[in-house]
């Protein structure tokens, strides 16, 4: 019997690409769906969605149409994801040869509307926080876990409250069954996914048991063969001192933090409803570098915010400088639909917000190109996951650095000590001593 072929296209988080895993799972079990590269040889056709900035919205249906044009006769077109949340049946009525809308909050239903024409499945409040998906992943080497859903914040710029409803954690047997099982198909590394890591455990759906973070990152760190913990993205709202011992002196979690700045003004950020100060976010930088020197430290930033001045502005290249991030993510404000700023009337001009971001990035470069000039020399532990050109193996040391060294598939999946012989701005270059 012939397979059937599943196209899928993955745009926005580390959150989409799970839910791509779980949909390709559920699809290959119960469809029985292998997945291709060839758009025109699809059987079926996916593109889950992000909404979390402007363009990602305005790709959707260019790409629609591209698709719908090379696809073969007979070949189903489906639109899941936050933009499939939010717009719901009007992607149908703007696109009518989609066959299925389903929703970030829906994923577990992909098989149900699969043979439903034109089905419309976007409910935020569905709770699939139990749903125990077949498995799938993209790597052997690196397994992906969700271990919430939703989002309990009201951050003013913020869509993912809309799109993904509130707020609910996954039981915490399921997430250590989860990690077990990729574990012992030979991950060494498990990536903890939620909106806001480090709330996990304020609200369960039924009876589970009530755990924090921190005792999950213990109880995982019990997993025999489990190497590696990483997470994104903790809020900074929620770093507690007990979080960040934790994280410091428990050897398995990977020295590195993801702390969504978005302003270094404490004016922006209260406009912003993120729940924390400059201060406050200057305090818990000190704290965890206290207690772990090595950690590196990245960040989001959205610049021209609504009603920012050039003092706010200056406030966050303040932190930059005092804090300098490892690595940033940095955009200019867009309004998001259904958002509390999308009403907002203080806008900044869009030449002012271009140059701001101009001098935000330039400011992340020279700090990142000094960061970078003391690995030269240094020995790091690499877990290597990818084959690249040229023959070239990468990985990731413990605190994110992105290494690769001359060699074969038969690095995957192994630890090797590298020393770093060339700097780059987004890699580093090294060679194997152990």
């Amino acid at each position: 019997m012939v397979s059937k072929k599943l196209f899928i296209e993955t745009l926005g988080c580390a959150m989409n690409s799970r839910d791509s895993e779980h949909m390709i799972a559920q699809l290959r079990e119960k469809e029985g769906y292998e997945t291709t590269d060839d758009l025109k040889s699809a059987d079926l056709i996916i593109i889950n969605t992000c909404s979390v900035r402007e363009k990602p919205v305005a790709k959707l249906f260019s790409e629609l149409g591209v698709f719908n044009k090379k696809k073969k006769e007979g070949a189903k077109i489906g639109v899941c994801g936050c933009t499939a949340s939010h717009l719901g049946d009007e992607i149908i009525k703007r696109a009518p040869y989609v066959s299925f809308v389903l929703g970030a909050r829906n994923v577990s239903k992909i098989t149900e509307v699969l043979n439903r024409e034109r089905a419309v499945e976007v409910d935020i409040n569905y709770d699939e926080s139990s749903f125990a998906f077949n498995d799938f992943r993209t790597s052997p080497y690196k397994a992906y876990i969700n271990i919430s859903i939703g989002c309990d914040k009201s951050c003013t710029y913020c869509i993912v409250p809309k799109t993904r409803g509130d707020e609910i954690s996954i039981p915490v047997d399921l997430i250590l069954r989860e990690a077990s099982r990729a574990v012992e198909r030979g991950a060494k590394e498990v990536f903890l996914l939620g909106q806001n890591v480090n709330n996990y455990g304020r609200r369960f759906s039924g009876e589970h048991e009530k755990i924090n973070f921190t005792e999950l990152l213990r109880r995982l760190s019990r997993i025999e063969g489990l190497s590696r913990i990483r997470f994104t993205s903790p809020h900074p709202f929620h770093m507690d001192d007990e979080f960040i011992e934790e994280f410091a002196r428990n050897p398995k979690i990977c020295k590195s933090m993801h702390m969504p700045l978005q302003s270094g003004s404490s004016k922006v950020l209260r406009d912003m409803k993120r729940g924390y100060s400059k201060e406050w976010f200057l305090d818990r930088v000190e704290k965890l570098r206290s207690v772990s020197p090595e950690v590196s430290i990245s960040t989001d930033i959205i610049v021209a915010f609504p009603g920012e001045s050039d003092e706010d502005f200056e406030d966050t290249l303040d932190v930059m400088r005092r804090v300098k991030f490892d690595q940033i993510f940095s955009f200019k404000y867009s309004a998001r639909p259904e958002t509390e700023a999308e009403h907002f009337t203080n806008t900044v001009d869009d030449d002012v917000a271009s140059r701001r971001l101009t001098t935000l990035q330039n400011l992340a470069t020279d700090i990142l190109d000094e960061k970078n000039k003391t690995h030269l020399g240094k020995i790091y532990s690499v877990y290597f996951e990818d084959l690249i050109q040229d023959y070239y193996v990468s990985g990731r040391s413990d605190n994110n650095l992105v290494v690769k060294v001359k060699g074969s598939d038969e690095l995957l999946g192994q630890f090797r000590d590298v020393e770093i012989t060339a700097i780059g701005r987004t890699i580093l270059t090294g060679e194997i001593v152990g």
